[in-house]
Order: structure tokens, then sequence, then C-alpha cells
């Protein structure tokens, strides 16, 4: 097995520890899995999970402007930048 060298703040490692001997793991594996994780090449379409399918393309109908409106509306924040300086 390889050793790999990182710098960390010390908080970060601090809750890593914590966070790995609840699940009774060591932080090394915990960051083995994350990088294999990112690691793998993207799955493809046809080997999305069956929901993501499902979901796919399914907003396309929607009016951008409309539903920016919509969410300033109910979160009644400014728009975005682009548009106050239109």
């Amino acid at each position: 097995m390889a050793k790999l060298t990182l710098s960390v703040d010390e908080h970060v490692v601090t809750q890593a520890k914590r966070y790995a001997a609840k699940r009774g793991t060591s932080v090394s594996r915990l960051v083995e899995s994350y990088l294999s994780l990112v690691a793998r090449p993207p799955r493809s379409t046809a080997e999305a999970a069956p929901i993501l399918s499902m979901l796919r393309g399914a907003a396309k109908s929607i009016d951008g402007a409309e539903y920016g409106g919509y969410l300033v509306r109910k979160y009644r924040c400014r728009p975005p930048l682009r548009e106050r300086h239109a």
C-alpha cells in the first residue's frame, strides 16, 4: 500500500478522527474510500440510477426567467447580478 502525506487543518483532522471512530474505521480508510469514489470514471447515462434516468429532462419545459422570478418572490431575495445590471 502506498503512503500519502496531506496537509489538513487541525480542526478538520480532529473532526475526521471522531467521525471515523464513531463508524469503527480510520481516517486513512475514509480518505481511501473517498479517493476511490472520485477517481472512478463517470457513469454513463445507461448506468445511471433509475430514478435519475426518470428525472433527467423533467424540467426542460420550465421557463428559467419565470422560475427565477418565483424564487425571488418566494425567498424575498434580490435578483441575480446579471438581472440587476441589465
